[in-house]
Parts: C-alpha cells; sequence; structure tokens
C-alpha cells in the first residue's frame, strides 16, 4: 500500500490545522486593515465571502467540468452541504464578532485568545453531536470524558497563559527641572 494515500488523510487535516489557525491571525489583521471601526469587520467578511466563491465555487466547478462530471445533485446532499456551508459562514461572522468584542473588551492578543477558545471547543462539540446523531452514548469510555474536560482545560490555558506582547512604552513626561534659587531671589533660608 502506498504510504502516502495511507496518510493522506492526516497531511490534509494538518493542512487544515495549518491554514485555520491562521485563519484567526489574518482575518483580524483584514479587520484592523480596513480602518474602519464601524464596518471594518462586515467588510472583511466581505472579502471572506468573496474568497468562499473563488475557492468554494469556482474551483470546484472548474475541477466538475475537468472531470466530466454529471449535473444530478440529490436533494439530500445538496441541503446537507448547503447548510454546512452556512453553518461555517456563519461561524466565520461570528469569529469577527469575537474578535471585535475582545478588542473592545481590551483583551490582550484578541486573535490568540479567540481562536484558541473556538479550536479547544469545536471538537468537543464536534464530539457531542455525532456521538448524539450516532446514538453511542453507551459506548463511551472514561478516557473519551477525560479527553473532553482535557481539551476544555488546555483551551483554557493556552488562553490564560498565552504569552502577550508588552504595550509599546508611553515616552516618559517631562518632569519641570527644580533649579537652585535665582541670583535675584537670594539665598533660600531652610
Amino acid at each position: 500500500m502506498d504510504p502516502m494515500s495511507t496518510y493522506s488523510w492526516l497531511i490534509f487535516a494538518l493542512g487544515t490545522v495549518l491554514t485555520w489557525g491562521l485563519y484567526g491571525i489574518f482575518l483580524h489583521m483584514g479587520q484592523m486593515g480596513m480602518v474602519d471601526p464601524v464596518n471594518g469587520r462586515y467588510k472583511a467578511f466581505l472579502f471572506v465571502g468573496v474568497a468562499y466563491f473563488l475557492t468554494a465555487v469556482l474551483a470546484p466547478l472548474i475541477l466538475l467540468v475537468m472531470r466530466g462530471a454529471d449535473w444530478n445533485f440529490p436533494a439530500k446532499g445538496l441541503w446537507l452541504s448547503l447548510f454546512a456551508g452556512i453553518l461555517g459562514a456563519i461561524g466565520a461572522f461570528f469569529v469577527l464578532l469575537a474578535l471585535g468584542a475582545a478588542i473592545g473588551a481590551k483583551v490582550q492578543n484578541a486573535p490568540g485568545v479567540v481562536m484558541s477558545i473556538i479550536f479547544a471547543g469545536a471538537p468537543i462539540v464536534n464530539a457531542i453531536v455525532s456521538i448524539s446523531m450516532a446514538q453511542d452514548w453507551s459506548k463511551i469510555r472514561w478516557p473519551f470524558i477525560l479527553g473532553l474536560f482535557m481539551a476544555a482545560a488546555g483551551g483554557y490555558l493556552v488562553t490564560k497563559f498565552k504569552p502577550v506582547h508588552a504595550a509599546p512604552a508611553k515616552p516618559a513626561e517631562k518632569v519641570a527641572a527644580v533649579s537652585p534659587a535665582s541670583p535675584d531671589q537670594g539665598p533660600q533660608s531652610h
């Protein structure tokens, strides 16, 4: 068996870890780069949509044409895929709202904090929902429960103890120099 095909799922999963790990940082930078404190996040989200169109509409469309795919889209697959896309887009919008609120609350390193919470919490939601859908709760073992708590604790610890850059030092205030008495005042008595 080809080792590449055996581990391709892991390579793609790690690619997602990398790209989604960078997503929050660049989304925050894009929002701030709009230089619009009122509508910057919506402007950034608009270009997230453009990016989704380019990568999630045009690219698969080109691949389907190149592969000669049929244009049959069963209703179940169509609606579930559409719903998944809506969830993803709403999630991206919530990321922007969270980043904006964290900045407003003066949370240091907002992208790091927000994304740590998201990436620690999302696998927990995924595990609970997928187990519920499969009705596999009777098969749960203690290491799984421990893993859920560890994921939550890990998200908390990464958020709480992430190194934070010190704010730039403010310029020192000019201290009025105390000068000895001027010659016309005469000697000072104590």
